[in-house]
C-alpha cells in the first residue's frame, strides 16, 4: 500500500480532468422546454428523439432516461415513441416559492455509449392564488393633530404567484378621510400606504372602519381583502425613530440557537408613556419569520430554529417600533446567511455489473455521479479507489464517474474485489463519503488439463479378459464448471498428439494380439485420436 501522500497527484489529476470537463461543457446551451403548472400528467412536453437528432430505436438502444438534479420524478421519457411527457402535476409555488423563472434542470443520459445533454424546464405560473393579508384586520392609532398629507403604511398582501399574477395594486373603500397610495420598493416588492387627507377631530369621529383590498395581475383577477379599524387619539407629536433605517447582518448556517443575530434600537423624544417603545415584527410571511424571535422589550433578535444555507440563503424582517401613545416607525433587517461545509459528497449508482468475465480489459463495472449541496470551494469535490485494485475511476460529463477494469483480470488469481470510492470535497474542515462495491469474476475456460506425469508406463500380460482395469491416469483443470477430472476409465493406449492439451503425452501398454482387439475397440470412443493400434514398445511380462 502506497503512502497517503502520494496518491495526492492522482487525486490532483482526477479533480484537473473534472474542471477540464466542466469548462468543455459551459459553453454548450441546454436544452429549453416550458410547461404550465397544474398541467395534467402524461401531458406531452418535446420530443427528445427529434432534438437530439436521433431515432426511436436507436434512442432505446443506447438505454436512453432522464436524470434530475434531485432525483425528482416530474418527468418520464417514452422509448416507444421518444417522447418527453410529465410524469406527475408540477406546483410551480412548492418547486420554486418566489423565485422566478423557475427551472427545473435535469439531463438526458445516453448510457451505450456514454454521453449526457442537459436540460431545462421551466414551470410557468398560473394565476391559482388569491392575495391574503397576514391579518384580517389592523388597527391603527392615529393622533387627531396629524396633517393631511401623513402617510400610514401598511401591511402588505401576500401572493404565492409571481409576476403579473401577483398582487399589482391596493385600493380601499370610499371615505372623506384618507386614500390608499400603492408603493413598489427596490426589490419590486408592491405595498400600500394609507394618506391622510384632511383633518381628524377625535371629539367628532372617535375611530372609523375601512375595507383594504389587494388586487393581482392575473385575468380574470383575484382579490383579497382586510379590514382597518382606525382609532383617533389625542395628541402624541413624536413618533419613534430608528438608528438606522437598514440593518444588515451575516450570519453563518451553522450557528447554535440562541445566537443574537441583531440588536435595532429606536428612540422616542416623548416622556412618560408616548415615550414607551415596543418592538414588533412589523411583516414577514411565516417561513422568513420562523428562525428568529424578537423581543418586544430590547429588539434583540435572537435564533430559535437551525439555518440552512442550501435551504434559504437570505431573510428581509421588518420590524416595528411603537410607542404608548400609538406611533410606530419602521426598520429593515437583511440576514444573509453564510454558508458552511455541513454537507457530506453524496455518491448515487446509476448502474452495476458483477460478476465480470476475465480476460475482458477495459471493462465497465459500474456508472455513477457524485454532488455536494455545499457552495464554491465546500462543493468542490474530488473522487479516488484504493491504489491496490486493478480498476480505474474515468471522469465523465456533469459529475459522471466510469469505474472500469485497468487490464485483462484473472480469476484463478483472485475470483473477488472490494472496492471503496472514497469522494472527497475541497471544505475547511473537509467531508468524504465512501462506498464499497463488491466485484465478482466470472471464469472464462482459459486453461487446459494438466496430466501429473508426462508418460506412464505399464506392463500387461497376454491373453487378459476385455475391459480389464490395468492402471489410471490423472489431469486437473484450474478453470471451474469445465471437464472432469481424472482418473480415466479403460485401458491405456498411446494417445499422445490427440491436439487437446498443451504438452505430448505417452502412455506405453505391451499387448499382444491383432489390431481388432477389445482393449483398442473399447477405448476409440474415449481416445479419438489413437495414432497406432499397435503397442510401440514391446516388453517382457513380469510374474
Amino acid at each position: 500500500m502506497e503512502p497517503a501522500g502520494e496518491r495526492f497527484p492522482e487525486q490532483r489529476q482526477v479533480l484537473i480532468l473534472l474542471l477540464l470537463l466542466e469548462l468543455a461543457l459551459a459553453g454548450w446551451e441546454p436544452r429549453r422546454y416550458s410547461v404550465m403548472e397544474e398541467t395534467e400528467r402524461g401531458t406531452f412536453v418535446a420530443s427528445l428523439a427529434n432534438d437530439l437528432g436521433l431515432g426511436v430505436r436507436e434512442l432505446a438502444a443506447r438505454e436512453a432516461r432522464v436524470v434530475s438534479e434531485d432525483n425528482e420524478q416530474g418527468l418520464q421519457l417514452d422509448l416507444q415513441t421518444g417522447q418527453l411527457i410529465l410524469n406527475e402535476k408540477l406546483d410551480r409555488e412548492e418547486l420554486c416559492g418566489p423565485t422566478e423563472p423557475c427551472i427545473m434542470h435535469f439531463q438526458v443520459l445516453l448510457k451505450k455509449p456514454l454521453e449526457v445533454f442537459r436540460a431545462e424546464l421551466q414551470v410557468r405560473d398560473i394565476n391559482d392564488h388569491s392575495p391574503e393579508f397576514p391579518e384580517r384586520e389592523m388597527t391603527l392609532k392615529i393622533p387627531e393633530i396629524s396633517s393631511p398629507g401623513t402617510v400610514f403604511p401598511l401591511k402588505k398582501a401576500w401572493d404565492l404567484d409571481v409576476g403579473s399574477n401577483n398582487v399589482q395594486n391596493y385600493s380601499i373603500s370610499p371615505n372623506s378621510h384618507f386614500h390608499v397610495s400603492t408603493r413598489i420598493r427596490g426589490d419590486g416588492r408592491k405595498y400600500p400606504e394609507l394618506v391622510l387627507d384632511t383633518e381628524l377631530d377625535r371629539e367628532e369621529q372617535a375611530e372609523l372602519r375601512l375595507t383594504l383590498t389587494a388586487l393581482d395581475g392575473g385575468s380574470p383577477p383575484r382579490s383579497g381583502t382586510a379590514q382597518i379599524l382606525i382609532l383617533v387619539l389625542d395628541a402624541n407629536d413624536n413618533a419613534p425613530v430608528f438608528a438606522q433605517a437598514l440593518y444588515e447582518v451575516q450570519v453563518p448556517e451553522n450557528s447554535p440557537i440562541g445566537s443574537l443575530v441583531v440588536k435595532v434600537s429606536a428612540r422616542d423624544l416623548d416622556t412618560g408613556t408616548n415615550g414607551e417603545i415596543s418592538y414588533s415584527l412589523f411583516y414577514s410571511s411565516q417561513a422568513i419569520s420562523k428562525p428568529f424571535e424578537l423581543s418586544s422589550i430590547s429588539g434583540e433578535i435572537r435564533l430559535i430554529k437551525k439555518l440552512d444555507f442550501e435551504t434559504t440563503s437570505s431573510y428581509d424582517l421588518d420590524i416595528e417600533a411603537s410607542d404608548g401613545g400609538g406611533l410606530s416607525g419602521k426598520c429593515s433587517v437583511s440576514v444573509k446567511v453564510l454558508d458552511v461545509n455541513d454537507n457530506s459528497p453524496e455518491l448515487s449508482i446509476s448502474s452495476l455489473t458483477s460478476p465480470i468475465p476475465e480476460n475482458s480489459p477495459e471493462t465497465e463495472v459500474a456508472l455513477f455521479r457524485i454532488r455536494d449541496r455545499d457552495s464554491g470551494e465546500n462543493g468542490k469535490m474530488t473522487c479516488s479507489i484504493q491504489d491496490d485494485v486493478p480498476f480505474e475511476l474515468k471522469p465523465s460529463v456533469e459529475n459522471f464517474y466510469r469505474l472500469v477494469t485497468a487490464g485483462a483480470l484473472d480469476r484463478e488469481t483472485r475470483a473477488e474485489y472490494n472496492i471503496t470510492i472514497t469522494v472527497t470535497d475541497l471544505g475547511t474542515p473537509r467531508l468524504k463519503t465512501e462506498y464499497n462495491i463488491t466485484v465478482l469474476v466470472s471464469d472464462v475456460n482459459d486453461n487446459a488439463p494438466d496430466f501429473t506425469q508426462t508418460s506412464y508406463t505399464l506392463f500387461v500380460r497376454e491373453n487378459n479378459s476385455p475391459a480389464l482395469h490395468i492402471g489410471s491416469v490423472s489431469a486437473t483443470d484450474r478453470d471451474s464448471g469445465t471437464v472432469p477430472e481424472g482418473p480415466f476409465p479403460g485401458h491405456l493406449v498411446d494417445v499422445s498428439g490427440t491436439g487437446t492439451l498443451s504438452q505430448s503425452y505417452q502412455y506405453e501398454v505391451c499387448l499382444s494380439g491383432g489390431s481388432e482387439s477389445n482393449e483398442f475397440k473399447f477405448l476409440k470412443p474415449i481416445f479419438p485420436n489413437i495414432l497406432s493400434q499397435e503397442c510401440r514398445r514391446k516388453s517382457e511380462f513380469l510374474e
